[in-house]
């Protein structure tokens, strides 16, 4: 079974944003070839749905979300009936966890030592 795949407003805006932040940064070449791996990659998805990591046999809560790390970025998505819907994009270094769930990765040491 082929899978629709969907982009939430909020992951399309994230790649645009990405798009021109690396396009600025490092050149159009780079920035394009950077959006197609990421999209070429989620569009795997249609196929396979179960390619990415189950957010909840990870880290015991309780979330239809899978993530799937790609070109230093996390997609967050969830299967709906015949559709694949990407629902979320954080950059390797966000605390997507917090953003999501409101658990923190961080640790007492870590923020004493950081000064964070």
């Amino acid at each position: 079974m082929k899978y629709k795949l969907e982009y939430s407003q909020i992951v399309r805006r994230k790649l645009k944003s990405l798009k021109y932040y690396l396009t600025e940064q490092y050149g159009a070449g780079l920035a394009t070839e950077v959006i197609k791996r990421i999209t070429d990659r989620a569009r795997q998805l249609q196929d396979d749905p179960g390619l990415g990591v189950d957010i909840s046999a990870k880290y015991e809560i309780d979330t239809d979300f899978k993530t799937l790390f790609v070109c230093h970025n996390h997609l967050f998505y969830y299967i709906e009936g015949d559709r694949v819907i990407v629902a979320e994009m954080f950059g390797e270094k966000e605390d997507y966890m917090y953003r999501l769930f409101g658990i923190s990765g961080r640790t007492r040491e870590s923020i004493e030592y950081w000064g964070e």
